[in-house]
C-alpha cells in the first residue's frame, strides 16, 4: 500500500520544528506548541482523543492536551514524528494511511499558510489524486452540511463532484485536489480556489462557509 501519510508525517514534523513552539497556526487559538499536542494526544491517548469529536469529553481532552504542550517543543515534535506506539489504533494495518492523510495533510497546511506571504504549492499528482479519491466523502460531512446552496467542486481537468444536493442555484469552486480538500475542512479563505456562481448564490455560500478572498 502506498504511505502518502508517512510521507504528510514527516512533512508535518519539519514544518512544526521550522516554525518553532510560538508560531500561529489556522487553528483557532492554538500555537504549533497546540497543534503538536493535538497530534501526540491523537494517537497516543485514545482515552482523551474521544472529546475531539464528543462535546461531553471535551474537557478531559483540553486537560490531557494541556499537558502534552507543557512538555519540550523538540520532544513533543518527535514523538509524533515517530509514529503510533503499537497499541494505538492508528498502529492496526492500513490505520495511518486511511485516517491520517488528510489529517496531516491539513495540518501542514495549518502551519505553512498562517503565515502572511503563502503561496499553493504543487502536489504531486499521486498525492493529489489519493486526496481527491478521499474528498467526496469529507467534503459531504463538512461542508455539503453547512452549504445553503448546491455545491459544486472541480479539478482543473473538468472531474467534479458534488457534495450539496438544493433546489437552490449551483456554485463551482474550481482546483486543485489539495485546495479543495482544505476548503472543506474549513480553510476556504487561505486556499486559491475559484468561484464561480450567481452573486447571490457565492454571497450566501460565503456567509456559511469561508471562501477565497482578494489576495
Amino acid at each position: 500500500m502506498t504511505r502518502f501519510a508517512r510521507g504528510e508525517r514527516e512533512r508535518l514534523a519539519d514544518l512544526l520544528v521550522a516554525a518553532g513552539p510560538q508560531a500561529p497556526t489556522l487553528c483557532a487559538g492554538w500555537t504549533t506548541a497546540d497543534l503538536a499536542a493535538h497530534l501526540v494526544l491523537r494517537e497516543r491517548r485514545p482515552d482523551a482523543a474521544a472529546g475531539i469529536r464528543i462535546t461531553p469529553l471535551a474537557g478531559w481532552t483540553e486537560r490531557v492536551q494541556r499537558g502534552y504542550a507543557r512538555r519540550p517543543y523538540g520532544e513533543l515534535v518527535e514523538l509524533f514524528r515517530s509514529g503510533p506506539p503499537a497499541v494505538s489504533p492508528f498502529a492496526l494495518p492500513g490505520a495511518d494511511e486511511a485516517a491520517n492523510l488528510v489529517e496531516y495533510f491539513v495540518h501542514a497546511e495549518d502551519v505553512r499558510r498562517a503565515v502572511q506571504g503563502w503561496r499553493q504549492e504543487e502536489v504531486a499528482a499521486p498525492l493529489a489524486d489519493a486526496l481527491w479519491r478521499r474528498l467526496p466523502m469529507l467534503a459531504r460531512l463538512e461542508a455539503g452540511r453547512k452549504s445553503p446552496v448546491q455545491l459544486v467542486l472541480e479539478r482543473p481537468d473538468g472531474r467534479s463532484v458534488t457534495v450539496a444536493h438544493r433546489t437552490a442555484p449551483t456554485v463551482h469552486l474550481t482546483g486543485e485536489p489539495g485546495e479543495l480538500v482544505l476548503f472543506a475542512y474549513g480553510r476556504g479563505a487561505r486556499t486559491s480556489l475559484s468561484v464561480h456562481g450567481p452573486e447571490t448564490a457565492v454571497a450566501a455560500l460565503r456567509k456559511a462557509l469561508p471562501l477565497p478572498g482578494p489576495r
